[in-house]
This record gives structure tokens, sequence and C-alpha cells, in this order.
């Protein structure tokens, strides 16, 4: 925890605020992805964003945001937003590398992520194997079946429905979306996605518009917990720091390593337009749905230190606010985030297979089916002690993502200062070559790097007109 908030920091204030500073070109980029749809050599920058979206926004935004409220007090929320801001700008960064070294594959999409710029931009494929090993163990297997458990059990809960016939209905939803591939599971994310979480919104929407004279109140509550100004609002700052630093960094990922996967196989004209797309999505995880479950709870008024923790405060708040079928919605909502997490972590599973062996279709397949197997079994068993292993392999690929980002430094603050670059000298939407990043970086974080994926793109090549407007 510590070193990613030390590490968001400084890239924060080295890079000059930058997840503030692109704010408004993030909506650029996505609108310029809308509508083309899965591409041969990649996929949208749209697509990336919900695919991503659907492995940040899980089980935490609901029952997590809960959790941190009840233990850590209003308080917690203050910090969770200042973790998100600085995820924001950690995405952006581990997103652009995984841009800049990523790899194109023999059909001619592309694969990357930690573990190709570790090989690539480090020379140690060992460390790379070892990152690719533990992405597969940690979301390819424990977190999709940890996903599924928590499926059945809510459903079990607001629906009274068998676990094992939630299995069956889950599993055949799943083999669907993964047999199809990659391009399957971007189109699904692409629709699910933003449909969830609109429609979360827009609940929430509703119960603050019901209590917009108290959001001012809200506000200050939060503020003035953080910092132990409020000790009647429950929670001690020690705890509302922990619990809020701990949602906001399990909630966004920012650091973890998973989200530059996803990012590498987008298609875009410049690493850091990426980039800055997928901090959009630690924005829309942690500072908007993240909020938006603290604030009903809050609004409602409900005891946040009381008997019902988790899940249950969320619904009880939900329901004090818009009756009953209030704790259904939320139970559904539960159900299409953890169903995307499934899909996220298994295209995660699948990418740290294809770091092994370029001859793996045999490897896809089995894995699939492992997959689905995995899912089922998860709805039917008790996985307590797979959520703790989850989380002690997450440890251990925050470590290992973010020592090889403090290594790498000079070349992602050396890609923020190109997109710089190429704004500042006129190019509307900038784009990257190999050429004149390597003027903007030390010689000796440049020597001996090569990056095939961008030398010689048809995207990547400024035509006639372009130059000369520039």
């Amino acid at each position: 925890m510590v070193i990613i908030v030390a590490i968001g920091l400084t890239i924060t204030v080295r890079s000059r605020f930058v997840q503030v500073r692109y704010f408004g070109r993030m909506f650029r980029v996505i609108s310029q992805g809308l509508g083309q749809g899965t591409q041969d050599d990649g996929i949208s920058s749209f697509q990336a964003l919900t695919l991503s979206v659907a492995g940040r926004v899980g089980a935490g935004n609901i029952a997590g945001v809960a959790i941190a409220l009840s233990v850590g007090g209003p308080g917690a929320i203050f910090w969770m937003w200042l973790v998100g801001l600085m995820g924001m700008a950690t995405s952006i960064f581990e997103c652009s590398l995984a841009q800049l070294f990523k790899v194109v594959e023999p059909d001619g999409s592309y694969r990357g992520g930690p573990s190709y710029y570790i090989e690539q931009g480090l020379g140690q494929r060992w460390l790379g194997l070892v990152f690719a090993l533990l992405m597969l163990v940690t979301f390819g297997l424990a977190f999709s079946t940890v996903q599924a458990y928590t499926v059945a059990t809510s459903i079990h809960d607001s629906f009274g429905v068998p676990a094992y016939l939630t299995g069956i209905i889950l599993t055949s939803l799943i083999g669907v979306i993964i047999l199809g591939g990659i391009k399957r599971i971007v189109t699904a994310t692409e629709y699910v996605v933003p449909f969830m979480a609109i429609a979360y919104f827009l609940l929430a929407l509703f119960i603050l518009g019901r209590h917009f004279t108290e959001l001012p109140s809200i506000v200050s509550l939060i503020v003035k917990s953080a910092f132990g100004l409020e000790p009647a609002a429950g929670g001690t700052v020690g705890m509302a720091v922990l619990y809020g630093v701990r949602r906001g960094l399990f909630s966004n990922e920012a650091g973890l390593g998973s989200a530059p996967n996803v990012a590498a196989i987008a298609t875009v004209k410049h690493p850091v337009s990426q980039g800055i797309v997928q901090a959009l999505s630690v924005f829309i995880d942690t500072l908007v749905l993240c909020s938006c479950t603290a604030a009903i709870i809050l609004v409602s008024g409900v005891d946040v230190q009381g008997a019902a923790g988790g899940v249950a405060l969320t619904q009880v708040a939900v329901a004090q606010e818009v009756g009953a079928w209030g704790e259904r919605f939320v139970a559904i909502a539960l159900i299409l985030f953890a169903l995307t997490s499934i899909i996220y972590g298994y295209y995660l599973g699948e990418n740290a297979l294809n770091y092994f062996s370029d001859n793996n279709q045999a490897l896809f397949s089995g894995f699939r089916v492992v997959t689905i197997g995995l899912v089922f079994w998860g709805t039917i068993q008790d996985l307590e002690i797979v959520l703790a292993f989850a989380d002690l392999f997450m440890g251990i690929l925050a470590v290992i993502n973010l020592s090889s980002i403090i290594r790498l430094f000079n070349l992602g603050l050396g890609l923020i200062q190109d997109y710089d670059q190429c704004i500042a000298s006129g190019q509307a939407d900038p784009i990257f070559t190999p050429e004149s990043f390597l003027q903007t970086v030390h010689p000796n974080d440049a020597l001996n790097l090569d990056f095939p994926a961008w030398s010689g793109n048809p995207a990547n090549t400024v035509d006639e007109t372009a130059q000369q407007a520039n």
C-alpha cells in the first residue's frame, strides 16, 4: 500500500498532474473508438476501456465500500478519493509502458503487459515468467472462482436460488462468451459494462437528487471525519486512512499490473493515448461508482456501524430510499459486476498463457475448459481460503510490477513528455514515432531498445496533409 501510494504521488508530481491536464482528452480518445468495432489488428480504445472497467468494477464497489464505511467511518471515503486520483496517474504510466512494449501476434493482433515490458525493457525474461505465472494463478484461476462464489451467494441470499442452479446458468453464460475468444469477450463487455455502470449511476443520481440540499453537509462530514474533526461519525483517523486507502487500491487495481494487459491490445496512435483512457477507468470505478455507494449509504441515514455489513448495508440503504425492490436491484448489480469480472479474469489468464508459448491454441482450449469448470465449482464452495491466497499473490504481483515501473521510470516519463511535445507542436491527435521519442529520454535508458509494434505501423504514419498542417 505504501509503495503504490508513493509511486502514484511521484508520477503525479513529475508528470505535472497528467491525469488532470488530460482529463478532457480522455473522452476525445474514447469517442474516436466508438463505433469502430473490433479491428483486425486489435481493439478500439473504447473496447479496451470497457474491458478494464469490467475488471476494476466488482463486488468491492458495493460490498467493499460498505465495509470501509462500517470500520473506518465516513472519513475513509476521502482517502479513497485521494488514492483514486493518485491511481489515475499510476494507470497512465503502466498502461503507456504496456503500449510501448506491446508485440505483434502472427494474426496481426497485439499482446502486451508487465511481463512484456519487464522482458524487453529490463531484459529479465525470468521475472516476466514469474509475473505471468502469478497472473495466471491469481486472476485466471482464483479470481474467477471467487467471483463465481460471490454471484452464487448473492443470488441465494436475495432470491433463494440454489447454488448449483446458479452454477449451471453462470457456467453456460461464461462458456458462450469465452469460447468465442477475445473478439467475443470485448464485444460482450462493450455492451454489458456501460449498461450496468449507467444503471447503477442513475439509481444513485435519483437517490441523491432527493437529498440534494443535504449533499454539502455529507461532503463536509467526509472531509472532517478524514482528519478526526467529526469523532461522532464513527471510526478513527487511523482506521479511516487504512480502510480508505485499502478500498481505493483494491478497487481500481492501479499499480497491480492487471490493466496493462488490456491496454496493450488497443490500436492507438500514441501509447499515452491509451494510458489516459485507462486512467478514466480508474475514475469511473473509484471516483464515480464507489462514491455512489458511499453517498447512498450516508444520505439514507442508516447506521453504518449497525448489524448490517457489506452488501447487506448497501441493500438496506437502497431499500430505505426506493422500497423493497432496491435490495434486488443491488443484488442484480452485484451479479453483473461479478460476471464481467470473471470474463476479465479469464482474459488475463489467457494473456499470461500466451507469454509462455507462441503455439498456444491447445493451451487456450484447455484453459477455457478449466475456467468453466472452476466457475461452477466456485458457486458451490466456501472459498475464503482461496480469497486469502489471491490477496497474497496480488501483493506479490504489485511488488514485481511496481519495482519494474521504478526501473523504467525515465522511459515512462519520456512517453508523457513526448505526448506533451506532440500536443505543443499542433498535433490534434498525437502520433508516436520511436525516433523522436528516444530523443526525449536519457541515452542509457534507451540503450538497445526496439519497438517493433510501432516501427512502420501505418497507424503511426503522418500523411502529407497532416505534415503540412503541422
